[in-house]
């Protein structure tokens, strides 16, 4: 009866957007524990921008949940001068995977697991797709418009510069075969149990809407998943990246935003970061 117990109280949850080269998102990080010990954790991405710091964050994560499932972001993705690991592209995503694996976090190359607590069955599915600046700002009619309007007006990621698509001659290429990948992975899943998908950047155009500044948009996601919530019979889609923490609805389906983000931002929401988002159960 107490195993039945603890089990009933377990859920599913998510966090993203850690961002743990600052000092009061590292200790934030790393005092993360579960409610219950059938607690699962979903991390959507952007713990940090060196190897090792990943590898501690998930490491820490991974002796209290009892299960932590990664999907990264593009800060994961970039090669850092500050990082000694100066790997990139591809190769710095398979080191990513392979840290994962060896502290027993599931990755999008991985089988994705069945959340059998309450508000399950459904499949946990993390996705790694990047993005293609299909996400352009009004009047661009193609990707160099919408850079040179966002390079104009000086706001430009950082992606530009550091995170690299080798051996892809672009970012969008590697967005293209992401996409091809992770739609054949999706299709060899138990097609019927609802999913939970997991990316980092927004799958649907409209989390963006909101964004200050417009431009920055084309950093955020592509076009070609913008159905997959209804698709894949998402039972709900978590994502990060805008750092806008919040819960809307497309199409019947719930879209939780689950970044924590830089002190400046979360800050001005309350004196700690947000905790771990609630995705199953669904509160009441």
């Amino acid at each position: 009866m107490d195993g039945w117990v603890r089990h009933r109280m377990a859920g599913l949850y998510a966090i993203s957007d850690l961002h743990v080269a600052y000092p009061q998102n590292r200790e934030y990080a790393l005092s993360l524990r579960p409610d219950d010990p059938g607690d699962w954790l979903i991390v959507a991405g952007d713990v940090a921008e060196n190897v090792a710091d990943v590898a501690t964050v998930l490491e820490t994560l991974a002796s209290r949940w009892a299960k932590v499932i990664w999907s990264p972001g593009n800060h994961e993705l970039w090669t850092s001068p500050h990082d000694p690991v100066q790997v990139r592209g591809t190769d710095r995503y398979d080191l990513l995977v392979k840290v994962c694996r060896e502290l027993d976090v599931a990755t999008p190359e991985d089988p994705f697991p069945v959340w059998s607590g309450p508000g399950g069955p459904v499949t946990v599915a993390p996705l790694f797709l990047l993005y293609d600046y299909t996400f352009r700002p009004a009047g661009a009619k193609n990707k160099e418009e919408g850079l040179a309007q966002a390079y104009a007006e000086g706001i430009v990621c950082s992606d530009e510069y550091v995170l690299h698509p080798d051996p892809y001659p672009s970012r969008e290429a590697w967005c293209r075969a992401r996409v091809e990948h992770t739609q054949r992975r999706l299709a060899e899943r138990d097609e019927t149990l609802p999913t939970v998908l997991v990316n980092h950047w927004p799958l649907t155009r409209t989390p963006t809407l909101v964004l200050r500044y417009p431009v920055f948009a084309q950093w955020c996601g592509t076009e070609l998943s913008a159905d997959w919530h209804v698709r894949y019979r998402a039972a709900a889609v978590v994502y990060g990246h805008l750092h806008i923490p919040r819960t809307t609805w497309e199409d019947g389906v719930r879209f939780e935003e689950v970044s924590v983000g830089y002190p400046r931002e979360w800050g001005h929401r309350g004196p700690t970061p947000p905790k771990p988002r609630l995705i199953l159960p669904v509160a009441a």
